[in-house]
């Protein structure tokens, strides 16, 4: 874990996530980022105090401190470490609309989830369920 400037939990089966994180792991951050699909059955979740169906209901980034950045927060902070989203990452916090942002990304999340999650069970994507 320390050798990671972040730890980067995301949704690997859903396909709109996958794609965004894809696109984030092209980039050549400022430091290694340790990046772990929450629907892996050998996700280590257990190891960080998390459990699969908060994973999966939010994107979830440990920064460097050992913190919790949930939600458009950990966004902000996973592009603060990746070329020209940094200055994004600057300009959000600049302008305080983190918040702002943040609601809207749980209005998104939880649509999403419970689209995906409609019969209580969640498709991971990898033929196993939540």
């Amino acid at each position: 874990m320390d050798s990671y400037a972040l730890t980067v939990f995301f949704d690997g089966g859903c396909p709109l996530c996958r794609r965004e994180i894809d696109h984030y792991r092209k980039l050549e951050a400022r430091k290694p980022i340790l990046w772990l699909d929450v629907t892996q059955p050998d996700a280590p979740l257990g190891e960080y105090g998390l459990v699969k169906e908060s994973a999966m209901r939010r994107f979830h980034v440990l920064d460097g401190n050992g913190q919790f950045q949930i939600g458009a927060h950990g966004f902000v902070t996973l592009w603060s470490e990746l070329p020209y989203y940094r200055y994004l990452a600057s300009i959000v916090r600049a302008l305080s609309v983190v918040p702002l942002l943040d609601r809207v990304y749980v209005r998104f999340a939880d649509w999403h989830f419970s689209r995906r999650c409609s019969d209580g069970v969640c498709s991971t994507g990898v033929d196993q369920k939540v």
